[in-house]
């Protein structure tokens, strides 16, 4: 352990633990494991027991069987310490290549390419959706019609191993295919020209056992937001990471409730979920995660930012949000609370469900009354308003009422009423009307996410798979290229 934190081994320790490290590299090589591995991406040491290294780097795994954080040794260094898992690959494997981004979604792929910073012919390969063990190359055009948009074109794979687009073209490996159409078109719509940039990903948690913290471990650097329960604050964790920091009001919620609801939200992981990093469990409680640098949704939308977006980019942050949901659902997990407060943006209009899981913790009796002011009565369906049903029925209902909010740029829902006036009239079968400039389609899905029986309101699955292919269902999935 002492050797860890030295990032070395020292000669005594050699002598006691060498025998060890012998045993293990012989059992990885008996059952054909693979121990080296190539770095993604940069990283720097948050912990006296991490180790840093530089993207292209390669590094000997001495343990990989504890997580999300391995034991490492860089073979540049000769250093060790622990590395997050998902910032290396195997070496000479197509995840360590720079335009291998694997399982992302059709839509994802098409975000992260129109960046505005991108040039025609950048690209990316990842998983198929449609079809298992296939490819799928992405690709950024440019024609006067649609100005910039995103081709697709199946990458199929050969009974022997191989790979084509084009039957009359064929290559050994994905790696031969990417650089033959680097060079030429060849069919597609351009040649391929740049990778495209990829954000650094989150990694997960903030290191090796680092979740129950000391509240001495954290500083609060800019206070971001203030609300019924508590502040919200940017900081940073250790000196070292930047953190989004929730402190909570002492007696908003029992430590012991939350600390135990805590360990289940942690195990929930998905790119469209904030994800919770670490806690103070000790009053005044501290709820530490991922920081996202644009904030809420609902300040976005009403910021000079949200002003901006067109439809196309409200559809596809809605998506998102319903992407997270639909995780959320597969997990048999309720949110609650689901409104554009707790959406948060990043860069690249990334969005990203927060705060699943916590309303149903909270003690005040301003909020338990459920009628009370501090309740979100505007958001929540009926049955969960006046008889506390809450299930991912109910958060679909509260789905349909943030589309409204993403429609109107932040307006408050149900605009003239107060609370117990919304809840009257909605039990009376009022529904909010379209919004202006909202289309029609949209609004058919809001009312049905707004049924009374909420059996009959869609999954979230539903709702996502309707969001992502709204501009895109008139459209083949894959493109056919010239001559292909």
């Amino acid at each position: 352990v002492v050797c860890i934190f030295l990032k070395t081994l020292c000669p005594i320790c050699l002598f006691i633990f060498y025998p060890w490290f012998s045993v293990i590299a012989k059992l990885s090589l008996l059952t054909g494991g693979v121990t080296t591995f190539v770095a993604l991406y940069d990283y720097e040491s948050r912990t006296a027991s991490d180790l840093s290294f530089r993207k292209g780097e390669r590094l000997q795994i001495v343990n990989n069987t504890e997580g999300d954080w391995w034991l490492a040794r860089s073979l540049t260094t000769g250093e060790s310490g622990y590395i997050p898992s998902n910032y290396v690959a195997p070496s000479d494997s197509i995840q360590a290549e720079e335009w291998y981004f694997g399982k992302i979604t059709r839509r994802d792929s098409e975000r992260l390419l129109l960046s505005l910073e991108n040039r025609r012919g950048t690209f990316l390969v990842r998983e198929s959706e449609t079809t298992k063990g296939a490819y799928c190359l992405s690709v950024l055009d440019y024609d006067n019609t649609k100005g910039l948009n995103v081709k697709h074109y199946k990458i199929r794979k050969l009974d022997s191993g191989g790979f084509y687009i084009t039957s009359r073209t064929q290559f050994s490996n994905l790696q031969q295919l990417v650089n033959h159409y680097r060079k030429h078109a060849d069919g597609l719509c351009h040649s391929l020209s740049d990778i495209c940039p990829v954000l650094k990903p989150q990694t997960q948690g903030l290191a090796k056992d680092a979740w129950e913290i000391p509240r001495e471990s954290l500083r609060l650097d800019l206070k971001l937001g203030q609300g019924c329960f508590g502040e919200v604050w940017m900081g940073t964790w250790n000196g070292t990471t930047r953190v989004a920091i929730k402190t909570l009001k002492p007696g908003t919620m029992s430590p012991e409730a939350f600390l135990q609801e805590a360990q289940v939200m942690k195990k929930l992981r998905h790119e469209k979920l904030v994800q919770l990093y670490a806690v103070v469990s000790e009053e005044p409680i501290y709820i530490v995660t991922e920081y996202m640098g644009q904030g809420s949704l609902l300040d976005f939308l009403k910021g000079d930012m949200g002003k901006m977006l067109r439809l196309p980019q409200l559809v596809d942050m809605a998506s998102q949000i319903a992407s997270g949901m639909a995780y959320v659902e597969r997990m048999n997990y309720v949110h609650r609370d689901l409104r554009a407060a707790n959406i948060l943006v990043g860069d690249n209009l990334v969005c990203k469900v927060a705060d699943f899981g916590l309303a149903r913790l909270i003690e005040d009796n301003e909020y338990t009354a459920r009628q009370g002011a501090k309740f979100p009565i505007k958001w929540t369906a009926p049955e969960a308003a006046l008889y506390g049903r809450f299930t991912i029925k109910s958060d679909v209902w509260s789905f349909g009422v943030l589309l409204t909010e993403l429609a109107t740029k932040g307006r408050v829902p149900y605009p003239g009423m107060v609370n117990r006036e919304v809840l009257d009239q909605v039990e009376r079968g009022y529904r909010m009307p379209c919004p202006a400039e909202c289309p029609e389609s949209l609004h058919d899905l809001m009312l049905t996410c707004w049924r009374k029986e909420p059996e009959e309101r869609p999954t979230f699955e539903y709702l996502q798979g309707f969001l992502e292919d709204y501009f895109t269902s008139t459209e083949p999935q894959y493109q056919p290229g010239e001559n292909l």
